[in-house]
């Protein structure tokens, strides 16, 4: 645990009780704070009081007199598209709102550090598509090459779980949209900005909401490396705003699929083949083809983010190219989950939006495509180019026929569930074809979470081939 600085004798309020709230409100209190925390669900304030701690409802009159601030968990909407009542009477009454991931940023340096040769670096992963794996991706480079790391954020451990890092240590963090919009301190090393594209709108207001949120990890006192993803306009945008000239090394851009050019520090993937180059001359290749763990272009993006991220902390590139030799992948991004008669059978139900649908597509040839659900804003624009990969597409999900409208005339058949899609695409399936879930779609019109979802296709795959 990483107890909170500068809250010793101060009452802090913690709204939301799930992993992040809870460790918050135990981080708090290990810091000296008198802690109030408060869920409107009440098995959630059950298991809190079960550690001791006493729940008080914010929004009661009175209850933030004296609390010096209120730290609100990620899944609580702050501002779109209405604040929590909650929030709300926090700022009526002048109390700062803040969350873990900037208590984390105010704690983690401590005087002990002022000991150490190699002070601990923290690497932040942000962006709409990819960061999980990016994240997992560099936290295994590191592993890999001997180096103390922990992952964490929005994968792994919340942010105030993990241990306080020692001399050389790393910390990786990813962090979403919703965390990197309220938090009041930002200060990683390096971050990585990995893509964009519309998601999450209803909660930023937008697609410039959604994008303001993602830039505030650059803005917030800036991080000394800036990674960033450079094949849409709000990547170009921001790489722009950082740099002070086309040679500024302080920022990396990285691209799948364009060949950068100019006198700074690029790297870029084309035709499976990574490459670095530094002052207009190149540096280092790796051959990502035969990586199994990163299938596809977007892959291939992740793996040079990471490679980035890597050679900012030193690294070399062939000790890198071994570490991504032996990555596995990610459960249910890109996961081959079984081979049989020439068929693959791939799990991306991470692919809850037309974006990552449309980067799985591109990664196969010839696709059974098994997607459907609970429909986003921005339509199914961005994959409809990639339908042409597709021999037939198999809905799932409650509006099934009228998700399948938007494949116009693309072969599909309406399964809505996620075994007669399973059982139907294998049974269609030819050799050298891949059935592929990326549902292009949330999962909770049939699930709880994506990883429900990915679990049910990986057990309805194993139940027909007899596994």
């Amino acid at each position: 645990m990483i107890p909170v600085r500068g809250v010793e004798g101060q009452k802090l309020a913690v709204l939301g009780l799930g992993r992040s709230g809870l460790s918050a409100a135990r981080a708090l209190r290990a810091g000296g704070a008198e802690v109030l925390p408060w869920d409107d669900n009440e098995a959630a304030r059950a298991a809190a009081e079960a550690e001791g701690f006493v729940p008080v409802d914010p929004t009661r009159a009175g209850a933030l007199d004296g609390v010096a601030s209120l730290i609100v968990s990620p899944g609580i909407p702050h501002l779109y598209p209405s604040p929590n009542r909650a929030i709300v009477a926090a700022w009526a009454a002048g109390v700062p709102v803040d969350n873990d991931i900037g208590l984390f940023f105010r704690s983690l340096a401590t005087p002990d550090w002022d000991s150490f040769d190699v002070a601990p670096k923290v690497i932040a992963v942000t962006g709409s598509n990819g960061k999980s794996t990016t994240s997992a991706l560099i936290h295994h480079v590191l592993e890999h090459c001997g180096r103390p790391s922990q992952l964490a954020g929005n994968i792994g451990r919340g942010v105030l779980d993990i241990d306080p890092p020692g001399e050389g240590g790393a910390v990786v963090l990813e962090l979403s949209s919703y965390q990197t919009d309220l938090a009041r301190a930002l200060t990683p090393d390096i971050a990585v900005f990995t893509n964009l594209s519309p998601d999450h709108l209803d909660r930023h207001g937008g697609r410039g909401g959604y994008f303001a949120a993602k830039r505030r990890l650059f803005a917030e006192g800036g991080p000394d490396r800036a990674i960033i993803g450079v094949d849409e306009d709000e990547g170009m945008f921001l790489a722009n705003q950082l740099a002070e000239g086309a040679a500024d090394d302080r920022v990396i851009r990285i691209s799948s699929g364009q060949k950068l050019a100019g006198p700074g520090w690029l790297v870029f993937a084309r035709k499976g083949f990574l490459s670095e180059w530094r002052k207009g001359r190149q540096v280092a290749s790796i051959d990502l083809r035969a990586i199994a763990g990163l299938p596809g272009a977007h892959n291939h993006q992740n793996a040079c983010a990471a490679y980035a991220a890597a050679r900012c902390l030193g690294i070399g590139p062939k000790q890198i190219e071994e570490a991504l030799g032996s990555f596995a992948g990610l459960p249910h991004r890109s996961q081959l989950v079984a081979e049989a008669d020439g068929v693959r059978f791939v799990n991306d139900s991470k692919a809850t939006n037309a974006a990552s649908a449309a980067m799985a597509l591109a990664a196969f040839p010839k696709i059974r495509w098994i997607c459907g659900g609970l429909e986003k804003e921005g339509g199914l624009g961005p994959l409809l180019p990639h339908l042409g990969h597709v021999a037939k597409a198999y809905v799932i999900g409650r509006e099934a026929a009228a998700f399948a409208l938007h494949l116009k005339d693309a072969p599909h058949e309406v399964c809505t569930t996620m075994e007669t899609a399973v059982a139907r695409a294998a049974d269609e399936a030819l050799p050298g074809e891949v059935v592929l879930l990326a549902p292009a779609a949330a999962s909770f019109d049939q699930y709880d979470s994506f990883e429900r979802r990915g679990e049910d296709f990986i057990a309805r795959v194993q139940a027909r081939l007899g596994g």
